[in-house]
C-alpha cells in the first residue's frame, strides 16, 4: 500500500474522512476488539510544542492498541536547527513504523513526511490542526446525528484550529460563519483550498467582523485562545483587540436553543469564554476532549491500512 500521511484535512476525500468517523465510532463502542491493532509497532511521538490533551490521547491510544510509543520531548528536538528535518525523517524511517509531529511552521511536518517513508501524522502546525478538527466533527455528528446541514460559527482569531474547521466544513458540507477582528482572518490560501469543496458540497464561507451576525442561528459555537503558542508577546494587545469577541451567555443567546458549545482547549477562561458558557449544559468541550482518544485511534489504524477489525 502507498505510504498516507494525515497533515491536513484538505487532504481526504469527504468519503475517507467519513470512513475515519465511522472507525472511530465503533473503536470507542468496542474498543477490546482493537486492542492488539497495533501489535508490534512503534510509533514516534516528536513534541516541539506542549501538550495535554494530544500527548495524552495519542500515548494513550496507541498503548490501548498494543503499539509501543517513544517520546521526544520540546528539549531533545530542535527541527531544522540541531539536525536537518531530512536527517531526522531519515533517521526515525529506520527504527519506528510512524511519526506523531506536534511542531510550528507547516513546511516542517511537510518535509518531514517528503523525506520519511513511514506515515506522518500532524499532531499541531501553526497552520493546521487537523486531528483536532476530524474529532471536533465527531463530536458535533455524535450530539446532533448529522453533520450536512448543520451551521458552525467559530468566534476568535483565524487560527490553525480554524483552519482545520474551515476545511473539515467544506469537506462535511457544514455551513460555516468565522467573526475574526479584521487583521486576524484566517489565511487566504486555506479559505481558496476549501472552496471547491465547499461549492461541491453546497455551502458557505462566511467571514465577518461582527460576531452577533456570526453566531445568529447556528447550531454550534466555537471558540479558541486569543493568543496561541508562540504568540505570547501579543497577549496584552489581542486581549483589548479580541474583548468583544468574547463568548458568554448574552451572544450564546443568538445561538440556537440546542445549540452547542465548543472550544479545542485549554481555555483561558475570562478571556474568550466566560464560566457560565465553559460549564453550561450546552458546553461539549470534555466530550471534545475525551474524543481526540477515538479519532487518532481511528486515524493511525487508517494511515496503517488497518480500517477493519
Amino acid at each position: 500500500m502507498k505510504k498516507r500521511d494525515f497533515l491536513s484535512l484538505y487532504d481526504f476525500s469527504t468519503k475517507e474522512l467519513n470512513d475515519i468517523l465511522d472507525l472511530a465510532t465503533n473503536i470507542k463502542k468496542r474498543p477490546n476488539v482493537y486492542k492488539s491493532a497495533l501489535a508490534g509497532k512503534t510509533i514516534a511521538l516528536i513534541f516541539e510544542k506542549p501538550s495535554l490533551r494530544t500527548k495524552a490521547t495519542f500515548e494513550v491510544g496507541i498503548m490501548q492498541m498494543g503499539g509501543n510509543v517513544i517520546y521526544f520531548s520540546p528539549n531533545e528536538f530542535q527541527l531544522g536547527r540541531r539536525e536537518a528535518v531530512s536527517d531526522v525523517a531519515k533517521n526515525l524511517e529506520r527504527w519506528v513504523d510512524g511519526i506523531v509531529c506536534r511542531t510550528f511552521g507547516h513546511n516542517i511536518i511537510e518535509t518531514l513526511a517528503r523525506n520519511c517513508s513511514k506515515p506522518v501524522i500532524n499532531a499541531l502546525t501553526d497552520l493546521s490542526h487537523p486531528c483536532q478538527g476530524l474529532a471536533d466533527y465527531f463530536t458535533i455528528r455524535e450530539h446532533k446525528h448529522k453533520l450536512k446541514g448543520l451551521k458552525l460559527a467559530y468566534v476568535g482569531d483565524g487560527n490553525n484550529v480554524c483552519h482545520s474547521l474551515i476545511y473539515g466544513a467544506a469537506k462535511f458540507g457544514v455551513e460555516i460563519n468565522i467573526a475574526t477582528p479584521r487583521g486576524y482572518e484566517p489565511k487566504v490560501e486555506v479559505l481558496k483550498n476549501a472552496y471547491a469543496d465547499a461549492v461541491s458540497n453546497g455551502v458557505n464561507i462566511e467571514l465577518t467582523d461582527d460576531p452577533i451576525a456570526a453566531v445568529n442561528n447556528v447550531d454550534v459555537v466555537y471558540t479558541d485562545v486569543w493568543t496561541s503558542m508562540g504568540q505570547e508577546a501579543e497577549t496584552a494587545k489581542r486581549r483589548q483587540i479580541f474583548s468583544p469577541y468574547q463568548v458568554n451567555t448574552r451572544l450564546m443567546a443568538f445561538a440556537k436553543k440546542d445549540a452547542v458549545f465548543m472550544h479545542c482547549l485549554p481555555a483561558h477562561r475570562g478571556e474568550e469564554v466566560t464560566d457560565e458558557v465553559i460549564d453550561s449544559e450546552q458546553s461539549i468541550v470534555f466530550d471534545q476532549a475525551e474524543n481526540r482518544l477515538h479519532v487518532q485511534k481511528a486515524i493511525l489504524l487508517y494511515i496503517f491500512g488497518i480500517k477493519k477489525k
